[in-house]
């Protein structure tokens, strides 16, 4: 019987930083269809761990495979088949909605589309209304409109309920949970609890991955 690759493996991954060692041999997989919920206090690493996971920054020692190949490998095609979200929007406030979105996914959309993704987030009416105008629950709502309209394979969320309400953290969930239906898989960190089934953790402090709900 043949086994699959993960579609991402990470075997002893550091990084030192000032002669810091901020992240230690985190070995951890992530397969299709799954979320992985990285856990950890304050100053243990998580954003540090999701930027190396993207390329952001470069790891001091260990390996990253994607779909049982080494990254120096395929890393156009792994950086083509990931969309990371910081816990800052990102959001240009120059821009519109529809400009920032446009600008996000790298390529023109399609009007009906880009209004429905808007809103799907609650934000009907606002696509070429400057972002500067809207409140900083907006802004996220416009920054997560962007998961609705962004076909990579796996996403890379810090904090991605940062400054919205719990009609907001729902429709994150909602996204999350129709994107690993679809085969995709989502890595991210938040101090909140999911109310979702079927997401794994793994402990930056204990280095340690515990099953699903």
């Amino acid at each position: 019987m043949v086994v699959e690759p993960s579609l991402l493996s990470v075997k002893d991954l550091c990084f030192e930083r000032d002669d810091i060692q901020v992240i230690d041999s985190v070995c951890l997989d992530v397969s299709d269809g799954e979320i992985l919920q990285v856990e950890g206090p304050n100053g243990s690493g998580k954003t540090t761990l999701l930027r190396l996971l993207t390329s952001a920054l470069t790891a001091t020692h260990g390996d990253i495979y994607y779909q049982g190949r080494h990254l120096s490998e395929c890393r156009f095609e792994y950086l083509s088949n990931l969309l990371f979200l910081g816990h800052q929007s990102a959001v240009k406030m120059t821009l519109t909605a529809e400009e920032n979105l446009s600008w996000m996914v790298g390529r023109p959309i399609d009007c009906e589309e880009l209004l429905a993704a808007l809103d799907s987030v609650q934000l009907t009416g606002y696509s070429d209304m400057p972002c500067y105008r809207l409140s900083a629950g907006q802004q996220r709502r416009v920054a997560l409109a962007r998961l609705l309209l962004s076909p990579p394979k796996i996403w890379f969320l810090d904090e991605p309920f940062t400054a919205l309400d719990r009609q907001g953290v729902a429709l994150v969930e909602q996204c999350m949970q129709k994107h690993v239906d679809g085969g995709g898989s989502v890595v991210l960190s938040t101090h909140q609890p999911i109310a979702m089934d079927a997401v794994r953790r793994y402990s930056l402090v204990n280095q340690l991955s515990t099953g699903a709900n």
